[in-house]
């Protein structure tokens, strides 16, 4: 049984792509940089971990004070005692408390006067409080840091877990509880040689105003930041994104059919990859603009040639009709004849001047050797033999056998055009020099004639589609006119270039040029 597809299943990477199609450049500029600033949000985590050393810190601090005050107090009695608690407690800033054994207080820093460590009532701060609070409460929760217990004053000693522990047999103990302002109370208990316990109580508000002043630096740090990412990725977003948009528009302009209209922004300012692209879609519009320009003349052109045989074909027609003389009847079908090969003709070179350059494109080019491909084409000219005693030469000074990279029929059919051009124009008995020669990295292969070579202002407009300087004892028709071209959009395509040029040695006559790229010899 054949497996079944599901058509409708998309992979990761697919659906990835598919969806950040679906969002544009500047949104997603504006992500990528947002995404990096929360990144950079993750300071508030360290913010936590740093509160939490802290506190570590003191509650350490705060055993080892207990039990140093604890070995102080347990040294003196009676009034001095009573001294040294209230001493203690001020040069500490926590509130010493003294159990006996039972849990009774004996001693307490708050009773004798000292009121050092005093709670704070949520419910009468500034509203600036009130904010740091509900910030420390979210912050709190986003990191999942631990929630002490609340703080709460209990009367007998024995209900405080400090003391409970220490008198379980554990030299020192301390406890972190929460203040109803969300501030630190730290508790630690510390045993006397008598059995009573010493116990401390501060509340470490400057650890929490200290995690305050630094989440504040970094929030504002962090405000900075994003408001100049935000201000850069438009900027980045704008210069990138304009530009694209308005080529969009011309692009589309010119898949509507107006490309004759269309200027594509060429951003000459620009020297980035937008730019490469800008001038890559002028030249792209150009070439289009000129290939339908070209398509149209070329279309023009063939309905005038058309035109003409067609014409001559009718006329002939019209006379069979009318005519009885019989050797003037001849003479019309001779006429007809003409003018059906001229049309076959015609539509043979028209049907390849058409498909040449879709051809060219797709065709698979590999070394060609110029030079025997040359002689192997004259040799079949001679075998066929060369009319009016005209002699062909090869004259090659090339020291390797020259290579190009092209498509070796293509590359005969241009010498081959050439030779029948030289053919047509030379006089009886006349020579055609054919020679080959490298120079830097180029083959240069020249067609020389003896005619009477071709004028100065012809020598571009010959190469164009119907176009074509007759010698004036050929009879009309006999060409189309489309040799030369087919030949220049052959070497075009492989690179190349031909012109047409004055003969250095002698008055009349002359010499085509044929340009082409070596092939790499490595």
């Amino acid at each position: 049984m054949a497996p079944v597809i599901d058509s409708q299943r998309t992979d990761g990477p697919d659906l990835a792509l598919r969806w950040s199609g679906q969002i544009s450049l500047t949104r997603r500029i504006l992500a990528v940089n947002i995404i990096a600033l929360l990144m950079l949000a993750g300071g508030f985590f360290y913010l936590d971990s740093y509160r939490s050393r802290i506190v570590d810190s003191r509650v350490a601090q705060a055993g080892r004070e207990a039990r140093l005050i604890g070995e102080a107090v347990a040294i003196v009695g009676g009034e001095r005692r009573t001294a040294l608690v209230l001493r203690l407690a001020e040069d500490t800033g926590a509130r010493l408390r003294l159990f006996d054994p039972a849990g009774r207080t004996l001693l307490d820093s708050r009773a004798l006067g000292l009121r050092n460590v005093v709670l704070a009532d949520p419910d009468k701060q500034a509203w600036d409080q009130t904010a740091a609070r509900f910030l420390d409460a979210v912050i709190d929760t986003v990191v999942g840091a631990p929630r002490p217990p609340l703080y709460r004053e209990r009367a007998d000693g024995r209900r405080w877990p400090d003391v409970a522990s220490v008198r379980g047999g554990q030299p020192i103990a301390a406890t972190v509880w929460r203040a109803p302002d969300r501030t630190p109370v730290i508790t630690a208990a510390a045993s006397l040689a008598d059995g009573s316990v010493v116990m401390t109580t501060i509340n470490a508000r400057d650890i929490t105003q200290t995690v305050r002043i630094e989440r504040f630096r970094l929030s504002l740090v962090l405000l900075l930041v994003t408001i100049v990412s935000v201000l850069l990725s438009l900027f980045l977003a704008r210069t990138i994104v304009r530009p694209l948009r308005r080529l969009a528009r011309a692009a589309v302009r010119v898949r509507l059919g107006r490309a004759r209209e269309v200027v594509v922004p060429r951003l000459p300012s620009r020297r980035d990859e937008i730019g490469s692209l800008a001038r890559a879609l002028s030249d792209m519009s150009l070439a289009l603009r000129a290939r339908i320009d070209a398509t149209e003349a070329f279309a023009a052109d063939i309905t005038h040639e058309m035109k003409n045989p067609l014409a001559s074909m009718r006329s002939a027609v019209d006379g069979l009709e009318t005519v009885k003389d019989e050797e003037l009847r001849g003479r019309l079908l001779a006429i007809v004849r003409d003018d059906v090969h001229r049309m076959d003709r015609l539509i043979t070179d028209i049907s390849e001047a058409s498909r040449l350059d879709a051809q060219l494109s797709r065709a698979k080019f590999e070394p060609v050797d110029m030079a025997r491909m040359i002689a192997g084409l004259l040799d079949q000219r001679r075998a066929r033999g060369v009319e009016r005693g005209i002699r062909l030469v090869f004259d090659s000074h090339a020291a390797e056998a020259p290579v190009v990279l092209g498509e070796g029929a293509r590359l005969e059919r241009v010498f081959e055009n050439l030779i029948d051009n030289a053919l047509s124009f030379s006089p009886d008995g006349g020579l055609i020099t054919l020679a080959a020669f490298v120079e830097q990295d180029e083959l240069v292969i020249r067609v020389d004639d003896e005619g009477p070579g071709v004028p100065e202002e012809s020598r571009e407009a010959i190469f164009g589609r119907f176009q074509s300087v007759r010698p004036e004892a050929e009879a009309f028709g006999q060409h189309s006119g489309l040799g030369l071209a087919i030949a220049r959009t052959i070497v075009d395509g492989h690179q190349g270039s031909i012109v047409v040029e004055s003969r250095e040695d002698r008055l009349s006559g002359a010499r085509f040029v044929v340009r082409l790229p070596l092939a790499d010899r490595r």
